[in-house]
């Protein structure tokens, strides 16, 4: 059964500490940390599991009431759109500063968006700070939580406390007593991924059933392909527009990664008049890092000059931008002609297959033997590398490992050269390998 995860925002004044306690929480040090106000401009993302429960955490600028500076006002829309997203919104001040009028105006704003709240008082980084945060009561946020970002303090309390606000029925899918394929649509606005929803739901008719509230602006839908289920999972557009490029390149991706978590293959849209840009990339990076299944329908082909542009050049330009595609299908079609959208759900179903896929370990050695044989491992420090046999962890999505004397000496280049063999004798289309090397 899956499920979508909610969405927690950290809002706050500048400087309060916001990007440490994403970094924090995230464990990771993504967000630029620095003294000067509006330092985080692109908003940032991260999925984060604690004590087997997940949420996606978002870390957002520092927000600036009233500002009509150009960058300021760009960040408080984008702080905005955060609140409407999500569904608890982590209210952070500063026990130094105490109680500004920037934070009165901020606390105003959150108490109209009638989202839950919980207030969280950084830099309480020891008990006679923490006498300090009766302050904050004011807001009217119940009892202030306070914590240390920059060195971890009661930083576990407050994830439970998160824990404790979070619905405890998340929306989910449908249980199904059969395992079946998920399939997302996903890409940047307006690169057609509705109109080819609907294409694929009318190719079929036959809607098994809606299920409403799995995606936020969307329903999913199953329809049956030969007699197998499939769940369309569609990551609608933004809920409102606006001419801030990075505010739409930022919550498409947040649509999108919480759809590729949720599937088993990912059709990733592109919009053939736009080209292939840095966020569709983004995307199918992410599609390809989580193992999931892809496939690239360049979508709007109607359009495109074919006295300029052919498909295979086309193709060899995207293949050119990000080499990793030349292991996976890319369809040119037409949402408004139907021009090839009737062979995208057989080439979802090949790639489905192929993530099913296991190899037989009898049939990999006989294979690599000869591979191996003729293209050994090259040698490191005078040390030759010996691999003695090859097997098929676990398939959906496939892992094999190669078991040899000396695995922290393979070098990349010749794991790659192993993978491309892979491909070439059992293919997998479409579909990410890992490959581990094991001592033996």
């Amino acid at each position: 059964m899956s499920k979508i995860e909610p969405i927690i925002a950290i809002v706050g004044r500048p400087n309060v500490g916001k990007s440490t306690l994403f970094n924090r929480i995230a464990q990771k040090r993504k967000s630029i940390i620095h003294s000067e106000a509006g330092i985080t401009r692109d908003r940032l993302y991260e999925l984060v599991n604690w004590t087997g429960s997940q949420f996606v955490l978002i870390d957002t600028g520092g927000f600036v009431p009233e500002s009509t500076d150009k960058i300021e006002s760009a960040i408080r829309y984008q702080v905005q759109m955060a609140i409407e997203e999500a569904d608890l919104v982590l209210f952070m001040v500063d026990v130094e500063d105490l109680v500004t009028t920037m934070d009165r105006e901020i606390a105003g704003m959150l108490r109209i968006s009638g989202k839950q709240i919980l207030l969280v008082v950084n830099k309480s980084d020891n008990e006679e700070r923490e006498q300090q945060i009766f302050e904050f009561f004011e807001f009217g946020f119940g009892e202030p939580f306070p914590i240390s970002a920059i060195n971890g303090r009661r930083i576990g309390d407050l994830l439970d406390a998160i824990l404790e606000k979070l619905p405890v029925d998340a929306p989910a899918e449908k249980e199904s007593e059969e395992d079946h394929l998920e399939l997302a649509i996903v890409g940047m606005p307006n690169s057609g991924k509705s109109s080819i929803v609907n294409a694929l739901i009318g190719a079929e008719k036959a809607i098994v059933t809606d299920i409403p509230g799995t995606t936020r602006d969307s329903v999913d839908s199953e329809i049956k392909y030969y007699g197998q289920k499939v769940t369309i999972i569609d990551t609608a557009g933004l809920r409102r527009k606006k001419n801030i490029s990075s505010n739409v390149e930022f919550y498409s991706m947040v649509r999108a990664n919480l759809a590729i978590e949720r599937c088993q293959v990912a059709l990733m849209v592109i919009d053939a008049t736009k080209g292939f840009s840095r966020q569709d990339a983004n995307i199918i990076r992410a599609i390809i890092d989580k193992k999931k299944g892809l496939i690239v329908a360049v979508n709007k082909w109607d359009l495109m000059d074919k006295a300029t542009n052919t498909a295979r050049d086309y193709k060899q330009t995207i293949i050119d931008q990000y080499r990793a595609l030349e292991h996976y299908p890319v369809l040119f079609v037409s949402a408004l002609t139907k021009q090839r959208v009737s062979k995208i759900l057989g080439e979802v179903m090949e790639v489905y297959r192929y993530r099913q896929l296991r190899i037989s370990t009898a049939k990999l050695n006989e294979y690599f033997q000869t591979v191996i044989d003729r293209t050994p491992p090259p040698a490191t420090k005078g040390k030759h590398i010996k691999i003695k046999y090859v097997t098929q962890l676990k398939k959906d999505p496939p892992i094999f490992a190669f078991y040899c004397n000396d695995p922290q000496d393979v070098k990349e280049e010749y794991k790659r050269f192993l993978e491309n063999k892979l491909r070439e004798e059992f293919r997998f289309a479409g579909v990410p390998l890992t490959i581990y090397f094991r001592q033996k």
